[in-house]
């Protein structure tokens, strides 16, 4: 029997398998967080109650009051007449975010560099839609807090629009309640700053009452249970990742999906941390200050398709004439690894490179080393793939030369097949004395290939999970990376080098298994023909390479003797 053979094939079905099937699965087996500790558990279930409470027509608001002045001292420079709608807007280099009036929400954020299609530049995909009731919810509660049951407040703002200039690295948008409320008078702001999707949210509070006054923060993402917008979620069967994100006591990346949290919520309470919605590409995440405590939980709503996720910081009081500062950060924006882990420990790891990521996070460091050489990510690609094959020769030396001495002895493995005819047991002991004889291992040629598939594994999910390969154009008609090949031009040179590789390979004395081989380059380009054109390139380099690597081996064979 070829055992060379089957092993080869059991392992690209493996490698198939694992590539359209189990690249989203969580392969960790962590459990689900217990309840928060003692002394938290009272606060984070009256939070959840009174969030729930929230209506949800949220985006529904009514109208202001116009023409009124503010009698907050702290916000005096301003000019406090209301802004004639409920919503204002706040455009900077990357964002155009809309922030409800009616609690200050945010409840869209249009991501301007990332069109939804690469034919409608100007179409940018909107990550925060209140279509979908996706929106970043922030608040006071607590005693005496702003945001109540049956309640939100109606903030005031002097613009409709707040533009973050060329020359200016930081925008402060202020809302403010007309009145103090509970003895707190307060401004709400947003901070944004040049090219980063990050936003301080914050409020700045004076106690003018006679006594204490108690607040906790929230910030709450809700979402209802509708498929990203502008995103594919279907390549060939392959799903990306949708739902939570967290840190945990025990893990500085944890995912839950809708159905887990329906099952069970989720709740913790520790220093630092971050929860995020993730999705294909993109995120949004809620940070507290890294430097304090923080209750997060996670939960869907029984009653209704919607996730709420979010934390409520530790209680803060504010003595009487005291003023305070009070807040978190909020993220909205592409997955950029280098970029969310300067924001929160472990909110990088949503850059979901799956088990392997141990292994594809240096290879995609490389990526990008290559990307700020030639500025072109498949360019990128291809120099990672000949940097990759280099790396791996000795490997894939080794199983050539094991693929040349089994070419060597097929006319003497047919005669041993004609001899022995049907009796397999004495074919295999001769094919064993023969192995033997000449020095050759059948293994020789599949060990390496094998060991090699977790380094093809790890760079699918660089290039299946690298937002910068997103909308990337390569050549001609390649002007996305991360889709299939539109006219399956790549996928059929695919193909054919995996055609040519075969042919250089020993022939299975197996007739069955001869046919199969012969097929197995066909199969692999139908697999391919959906495959992103990134991935497809990769492939299509790496048998080329093996081919020229093949050949020179065989060559320096030959001249050895």
């Amino acid at each position: 029997m070829d055992y060379q053979r089957i092993l080869i094939f059991v392992g690209l079905g493996i490698t198939g398998y694992l590539l359209v099937f189990n690249w989203q699965q969580d392969y960790g087996n962590e459990s689900k967080q217990p309840a928060a500790e003692v002394g938290y558990e009272e606060r984070i279930d009256s939070f959840d109650e009174e969030l729930n409470s929230f209506p949800e027509n949220d985006h529904q608001i009514p109208e202001l009051f116009a023409d009124k002045h503010l009698k907050n001292p702290l916000i005096q420079k301003f000019d406090a007449q209301a802004a004639p709608q409920n919503r204002l807007k706040v455009k900077t280099d990357v964002l155009e975010v809309t922030i409800n009036l009616h609690g200050g929400d945010i409840d869209q954020a249009d991501l301007l560099k990332y069109p939804t299609q690469i034919n409608e530049p100007d179409n940018p995909l909107i990550l925060l839609n209140p279509k979908n009731l996706y929106s970043a919810q922030s608040g006071l509660i607590g005693p005496d807090g702003t945001d109540k049951t049956d309640s939100r407040p109606n903030y005031t703002a002097r613009f409709n629009e707040y533009v973050l200039d060329s020359g200016e690295q930081e925008l402060i948008v202020p809302i403010t309640l007309e009145n103090p409320v509970n003895g707190l008078i307060l401004v709400k702001e947003f901070v944004f700053r040049q090219n980063d999707y990050l936003v301080d949210v914050r409020y700045r509070l004076t106690n003018v009452g006679s006594v204490p006054a108690k607040v906790n923060f929230f910030g709450q993402i809700k979402r209802d249970g509708q498929d990203p917008v502008g995103e594919d979620s279907n390549i060939m069967g392959m799903q990306p990742f949708v739902g939570v994100a967290t840190r945990t006591k025990d893990d500085l990346y944890q995912k839950f999906t809708a159905d887990d949290l329906q099952e069970e919520s989720f709740q913790v309470s520790l220093q630092g941390g971050y929860i995020a919605f993730s999705q294909h590409y993109f995120l949004s995440a809620w940070v507290p200050d890294q430097d304090k405590a923080s209750n997060f939980y996670a939960r869907k709503l029984n009653s209704r398709d919607i996730l709420l996720l979010g934390f409520t910081s530790e209680e803060l009081e504010i003595a009487p004439g005291q003023s305070e500062i009070l807040g978190g950060s909020f993220y909205m924006g592409p997955k950029n690894q280098k970029r969310l882990d300067e924001i929160a420990d472990g909110l990088g790891l949503t850059v979901d490179y799956g088990f392997l990521w141990w292994l594809a996070q240096p290879l995609f460091s490389g990526l990008t080393l290559f990307h700020s050489l030639v500025n072109n990510w498949g360019y990128a690609i291809i120099l990672l793939t000949i940097l990759v094959k280099m790396l791996l020769y000795p490997l894939s030396a080794a199983s050539f030369r094991s693929m040349a001495k089994m070419r060597k002895l097929q006319p003497e493995m047919a005669r041993l097949k004609e001899r022995f005819g049907d009796d397999k047991q004495k074919f295999s002991q001769a094919m064993m004395e023969m192995y033997k004889k000449e020095g050759a291992n059948p293994l020789g040629g599949c060990l390496p290939i094998l060991l090699q598939m977790p380094v093809f594994i790890a760079l699918y999910w660089t290039l299946m999970e690298s937002v910068e390969l997103r909308q990337a154009p390569f050549l001609l008609w390649i002007n996305d990376l991360s889709v299939m090949d539109p006219y399956f031009v790549l996928p059929i040179l695919m193909g054919i080098s995996m055609f040519l590789t075969q042919m250089m390979q020993p022939e299975p004395p197996d007739p069955i298994q001869a046919k199969v081989f012969k097929f197995l380059p066909i199969i692999m380009t139908f697999f391919f023909l959906w495959f992103p054109a990134g991935l497809v390139l990769y492939w299509l380099i790496n048998n080329i390479l093996s081919v020229l690597q093949q050949l020179y081996v065989t060559r320096s064979l030959e001249k050895a003797g």
